[in-house]
């Protein structure tokens, strides 16, 4: 089943995991949208640049770090998507509490291999 899905943190470096993400997504068949702090491509989609306006997102897949999380929480709970991925390195209580409150699933996994068990 395809679920909209939002990468943050997405970078143009095939060796990055944010990379690797959006091309497993790619391949598994979703709907994949990124952003980064510079535009580009990642495996063939294009990399936004903070905000853009997007239809309805079923997963948001966290590749960026607490500390620079703060860019980022408006927007996504303004996004008000089904779930948050905090992939390994990502966790943020403050956060994560926030999207429990607003009813938004908060998941600590890695998005890599949630797609290659069959589990995303």
């Amino acid at each position: 089943m395809e679920k909209p899905t939002l990468v943050i943190g997405a970078s143009t470096n095939p060796d990055r995991y944010a990379y690797m993400a959006i091309k497993s997504l790619t391949v598994n068949k979703h709907e994949v949208y990124a952003l980064g702090l510079r535009e580009g491509k990642a495996h063939g989609i294009k990399i936004h640049r903070p905000f853009p306006e997007l239809p309805a997102i079923h997963t948001v897949t966290m590749y960026v770090g607490k500390k620079n999380q703060p860019f980022y929480i408006d927007y996504i709970l303004k996004l008000n998507p089904k779930r948050v991925i905090f992939n390994p390195g990502s966790e943020n209580e403050v956060f994560e509490r926030m999207l429990s409150q607003k009813g938004i699933e908060v998941i600590h996994a890695c998005t890599l291999v949630m797609l290659q068990r069959g589990i995303f």
